[in-house]
């Protein structure tokens, strides 16, 4: 049996082939941005790609923006590199720390550095994208037949 390209993204699984699509969207649910993935392919590995593809319209004409306002992204994505990643472009985030990450910087004690900054209210907005998410998931069936 031949191997499938890697530019079809699919991914194998126990239950067959597999694909992801991690998206970028605004508080409104437009979709900004999205790459399309193999199933057992990590989110966190394709990050900097779907930031990278973000364009927001301005209002009046001129080029479209390519920086968000803010960044909500959940546990998956805490990491140093993304978190660098947002830093280096000046982008504000809110993004969980990992429970082994905040016991490694405890452990370290003050070399370990402060911990990222945490919004719970920010964060909670989050839940709004997450229902839209899985509108789309349901009406997967009707938009590839």
């Amino acid at each position: 049996m031949a191997a499938e390209p890697d530019d079809h993204a699919l991914g194998r699984s126990r239950g067959g082939l597999t694909t992801k699509l991690p998206l970028a969207v605004d508080a409104s649910f437009h979709v900004l941005a999205t790459v399309v993935t193999a199933g057992q392919r990590a989110d966190a590995w394709v990050f900097t790609q779907v930031m990278d593809r973000i364009r927001i319209p301005r209002v009046g004409g001129g080029h479209p923006r390519t920086r968000p306002g803010h960044v909500l992204a959940d546990r998956a994505y805490s990491s140093r590199a993304i978190r660098t990643y947002l830093r280096r472009r000046q982008i504000p985030h809110t993004i969980p720390e990992k429970r082994d990450q905040a016991g490694h910087r405890r452990r370290r004690g003050t070399a370990g550095g402060r911990p990222p900054g945490f919004d719970w209210e920010m964060y909670e907005r989050r839940h709004k994208v997450e229902c839209r998410i899985g509108l789309l998931k349901q009406a997967r069936g009707v938009a590839t037949r």
